[in-house]
């Protein structure tokens, strides 16, 4: 029996053999999982970095080419002030007053129509609201 008990005592040792080596195996893979899977979270966030980096650049030159846009409406001569009631007056009166070149025997006769201040107004800043509603189309 003593040799029966050997072989089993063999048989023994080297199964515990055998699963220390396994358990040492399956440490190991387990690490290299582990390091995959985290090589592959950093290549995902490299990726999403540059991607959000590419749309940032697309983002700021779009940007700056609207502020070159602005910029150009900027340089622009400013619309003209709207007329007073006096320099209506007095363009009228220097038109009337100023002799003519030639004496002709037609006679011209000058009406001023006047409206008011608030319906010129008004009149002018229709015209600018159309003038920056074209510019705006323009853009898109």
């Amino acid at each position: 029996m003593s040799s029966k008990l050997e072989q089993l005592q063999t048989r023994k040792t080297g199964l515990e053999e055998e699963s220390h080596s396994l358990e040492e195996k399956q440490k190991n893979l387990e690490e290299r999982v582990k390091i995959l899977e985290t090589n592959i979270a950093i290549k995902e966030l490299e990726n999403k970095n540059y991607a959000t980096r590419e749309a940032i650049a697309h983002l700021e030159s779009t940007i700056n080419a609207l502020e070159e846009k602005m910029n150009q409406f900027t340089k622009t001569p400013e619309p003209p002030v709207p007329w007073k009631e006096e320099q209506k007056q007095e363009q009228v009166s220097e038109i009337i007053e100023t002799p003519p070149e030639e004496e002709a025997e037609e006679t011209v006769t000058v009406t001023a129509i006047e409206d008011s201040p608030e319906q010129e107004q008004e009149e002018f800043e229709k015209s600018i609201i159309k003038q920056h509603e074209k510019k705006r189309r323009k853009l898109f």
